[in-house]
C-alpha cells in the first residue's frame, strides 16, 4: 500500500500518513524502526504495511517508496 508522509515527530519517531483515497492514518516508533528510515519528511512518498481491520487497522512497516 502507498500514501504520502504526513506528519512526523523524530523525538518520537511516531506520525502519520495519508493514503490515496485522503484517509490519514497513524503509525507509531515500532513501525518507523522496522523500515529502518533515519528521518522522514512531510510530503514524501511512502510504502506502508498494515495489520488489522477496521478499527484495529495499523500500520506496521514504513518505508520510502522507490520507482
Amino acid at each position: 500500500m502507498q500514501g504520502t508522509a504526513y506528519t512526523y515527530d523524530p523525538e518520537t519517531r511516531a506520525g502519520s500518513v495519508l493514503l490515496d483515497d485522503g484517509t490519514p492514518l497513524p503509525f507509531d516508533a515500532a513501525a518507523f524502526d522496522a523500515g529502518g528510515l533515519r528521518m522522514l519528511r512531510p510530503g514524501q512518498r511512502v510504502r506502508i504495511e498494515v495489520a488489522g481491520e477496521g478499527e484495529d487497522r495499523r500500520v506496521v512497516l514504513v518505508t520510502l517508496q522507490t520507482f
